[in-house]
């Protein structure tokens, strides 16, 4: 399939109609679903944004999230099950959008597509898929709070947290440059569905969301890794990460937007750096 075909197919050969029709047709249930789940994340996020805004001045300069701490009387399973709660919020509104053709295609690619039910083989289908993004979280999570507590023990490494936070935008913007970034972007534009041909549609659909979540992560690395250090609860950034994202999975020819993205990471992070031991 060409890398293009994604975003071709989204804007011209998808129609609305009632329910669920045969061949191209785009089923009216479906974009109700899925914008009703992207409000609801959306409305989610902004209030996590807003209970956990503020933080904890920092020896060098910086400001600690509230997200890497517990709140007053919290155990750390509550506090990581809030956090976990607030990323699938967050990722559901940031990815979805770009998400949304890979779920069209699978649901076109199903065998009888035109006279079945379809819901539950797409809910595995999108299930798998933030299922990798709730694995990346826990990750995000334990490696967060390890730094979060190691920088409130010593003073030397929280005074080299902006330094370092510059070299991870260098490290992102580094990525966006490189040929394995664009391996990845391609990989996740093309939504391969030869496997779909199963009659198990709901192993099928969960493989398949599987299978996106990953190569959608690899693709996803740098501009992640940029929403970490500019701030996650930044609901700004997550606007403008998650727009980055969509442009890269869904414009016809992404390589500008992805070397742009890469030089201003690039000079960002160089600029935080010459902050920091200024």
């Amino acid at each position: 399939m060409n890398p293009k075909s994604t975003s071709a197919k989204f804007a011209s050969n998808f129609r609305l109609s009632p329910i669920g029709g045969a061949g191209a047709a785009l089923p009216a249930r479906f974009i109700v679903v899925c914008a009703m789940a992207f409000v609801a994340s959306v409305a989610a996020t902004v209030y996590f944004c807003r209970s956990m805004s503020g933080g904890m001045e920092m020896p060098g300069g910086w400001t600690m999230s509230m997200m890497w701490m517990r709140m007053p009387g919290q155990t750390w399973t509550a506090s990581a099950g809030m956090f976990m709660l607030m990323w699938l919020a967050m990722m559901v509104a940031m990815m979805l959008p770009s998400a949304l053709p890979m779920l069209l295609n699978f649901r076109q690619s199903l065998p009888g597509n035109e006279n079945r039910n379809l819901g539950a083989p797409v809910i595995f289908a999108a299930s798998g898929y933030f299922l990798v993004w709730q694995v990346f979280g826990a990750v995000v999570y334990l490696a967060g709070v390890m730094f979060a507590l190691a920088t409130m023990r010593l003073e030397w490494l929280s005074r080299m947290v902006p330094a370092l936070s510059g070299a991870a935008l260098m490290v992102a913007g580094a990525i966006q440059l490189t040929a394995w970034k664009m391996s990845g972007l391609r990989r996740c534009r093309t939504s391969g569905c030869a496997e779909l041909q199963s009659r198990d549609t709901l192993k099928a659909g969960w493989c398949h969301g599987l299978k996106q979540g990953a190569v959608c992560f690899i693709c996803c690395l740098a501009p992640m890794l940029a929403l970490l250090v500019l701030g996650a609860m930044n609901l700004t950034v997550m606007i403008l990460i998650a727009a980055t994202i969509a442009t890269e999975k869904l414009v016809s020819k992404p390589e500008p937007f992805v070397r742009i993205f890469g030089i201003a990471a690039l000079i960002a992070g160089a600029v935080a750096i010459a902050r920091s031991i200024a």
